[in-house]
């Protein structure tokens, strides 16, 4: 027992020791320190570092971020029956009709955490700076897009305090009234699109327009009209005013003038990460999509589709796209050979449909071409002229504006299947196909709120967002609903998504003032502008 102790105790006395060796040490290298500290901020200052951020930067961040989140496969796209998976867990969705909140996230995080922030900080940074006044208003049209598309996906959301936590300390914004947005929104609109100047200081490094003052302004009326568009079931005379507003003020006249993020492999397609990625072999081809654009002989099938005949396997699928196809099977993009996804069925339930076609497998069914459309470098584009032309045709036909709404309806068909030349030349639509199916398929007036709709699905095919906002305003195009028995709606079609599971925790009383206003937080319930036919006349009186 003495050993022991003695050994402690001399060990003890070294680290004593060595401590106080550290201590002198540490004195002696701080003295110089302390008694020359003169000039030693300046010495630490990087001479080539910059001290403030160009708020263009930040602009171009955020239209960057402004592209249909891959998440929107899950919901969006799958519910207005474009794209679709038979694969249930973290891909269960609009495919099933069915709540999965873990996965129903991506629009949120996207537009508000990302977009919405950045156009607010943008704001913010320019609203009091004359030689910076294009830039602010540019930040306000983009601002009021992405608004939109999360007031059309979740009903009231925070708005006029989004993005101020760093800003001004409110980390739990209040959630607003739909209504009461839209009004904010039309009203940004108005006075962006008139605040835009040639005599101001043209943003040249926008990765949007070059900082061109007409293009901006035009994307601001044309938004402006896509905004009043979405009061026709619940105001029409609003919508009515706002319409004529935009069109008479300057809507997109060419494809020049599409609002497009075009995507590189350094900023990706992020449809294109999905489904070029783990989820290579998930997605296909909606059969309601792939027969309307087959039955009409589209020339834009061909330019959508692919399907690899014979495929019995994923790995089937990408040996043939990467020229190595095995036995028996053949990548095809003929439009005679395509075969849409039936809805309704998962991976076990459409062994029968397989066995009844006389296929391989389900993995013979058509996708959308990921080495064209939905490449990593694809381009995503968010608001078009081909949209814009089939909006002001409405407008025509609601008996607005004068016109001539089979000549836009015209337009807008050929403005889209030229568009698919954006994506390379593998996708380019021949002139003479595109003027023959023009000739074939003429507005008929008697029917034109239908056809306008059916176009307006094909011309937002992978914008999710906008093809299932418009999808509730019209109720067109007339899709069967998805027939899949395990649901968890009542009613006939999704209306809105879930709130984020993380709302609740960081935002709970203000998430729940929303849900008391709005209805139970769940798929039924409709957002704002889009009232049943009970809401709408109660509204209209």
């Amino acid at each position: 027992m003495k050993k022991l102790g003695k050994k402690i105790m001399v060990k003890n006395d070294t680290v004593m020791k060595k401590t106080i060796k550290y201590i002198l040490l540490s004195l002696v290298l701080l003295a110089p320190l302390t008694s020359c500290d003169e000039g030693f901020d300046e010495m630490n200052i990087n001479p080539v570092q910059p001290t403030e951020l160009n708020p263009l930067y930040l602009m171009n961040r955020a239209v960057l971020f402004s592209s249909p989140a891959g998440t929107s496969l899950t919901y969006e796209i799958a519910i207005v029956q474009q794209v679709v998976s038979p694969n249930g867990g973290v891909l269960a969705g609009g495919n099933f009709n069915q709540l999965n909140r873990p996965f129903a996230i991506g629009t949120w995080n996207k537009f508000y955490r990302d977009v919405l922030k950045h156009t607010t900080d943008v704001k913010r940074f320019t609203r009091d700076d004359p030689n910076r006044a294009n830039l602010y208003h540019m930040a306000r049209i983009l601002h009021s897009y992405s608004a939109m598309i999360l007031t059309d996906t979740f009903g009231d959301i925070p708005y006029f305090e989004a993005g101020l936590g760093f800003l001004e300390g409110k980390v739990d914004p209040a959630y607003d009234r739909q209504e009461d947005i839209y009004l904010d929104v039309l009203n940004e609109l108005e006075q962006a699109t008139a605040g835009l100047s040639n005599a101001s200081t043209i943003e040249n490094g926008d990765v949007v327009y070059g900082g061109d003052i007409e293009s901006w302004r035009r994307l601001g009326y044309s938004l402006m009209l896509r905004a009043a568009m979405r009061h026709t079931k619940v105001n029409p005379s609003r919508a009515q005013e706002w319409a004529v507003k935009a069109i008479n003020g300057g809507v997109m006249t060419s494809n020049e003038d599409n609002l497009v993020i075009r995507h590189d492999f350094n900023y990706t397609n992020a449809l294109g990460n999905t489904l070029n990625a783990t989820e290579a072999n998930n997605y296909y081809l909606a059969e309601p999509f792939e027969q309307f654009l087959r039955e009409k002989n589209d020339p834009r099938l061909a330019s959508i589709a692919v399907r690899f005949i014979g495929a019995g396997s994923g790995p089937d699928q990408n040996s043939s796209l990467a020229g190595n196809p095995p036995a028996g099977v053949t990548l095809s993009r003929s439009p005679e050979d395509q075969m849409g996804f039936p809805m309704g069925f998962d991976n076990q339930t459409i062994a029968a449909v397989v066995q009844e076609r006389g296929l391989q497998s389900f993995y013979e069914f058509s996708q959308v071409d990921r080495t064209r459309m939905t490449a990593r470098d694809a381009p995503s584009f968010l608001i078009t002229y081909a949209q814009t032309s089939l909006l002001v045709a409405e407008a025509v036909v609601r008996g607005w504006v004068n016109g001539d709404a089979a000549e836009l309806f015209e337009n807008a068909v050929r403005a889209n299947m030229e568009q698919m030349a954006d994506y390379g030349s593998a996708t380019e639509i021949p002139s003479d196909q595109i003027d023959a199916y023009i000739e074939a398929n003429p507005l008929d007036m008697g029917n034109a709120m239908e056809q306008i709709g059916e176009e307006y699905w094909v011309s937002t095919f992978l914008n999710g967002h906008e093809s299932f906002a418009n999808f509730r305003r019209t109720g067109y195009p007339a899709l069967t609903p998805n027939p899949y028995p395990g649901r968890d709606i009542s009613g006939e079609f999704i209306r809105r998504l879930s709130y984020p599971d993380a709302e609740f925790a960081v935002n709970n009383q203000n998430i729940q003032a929303a849900i008391s206003r709005q209805g139970p937080d769940n798929l039924d319930t409709r957002v704002w502008w889009d009232a049943s036919t009970q809401e709408q006349i109660a509204s209209n009186n």
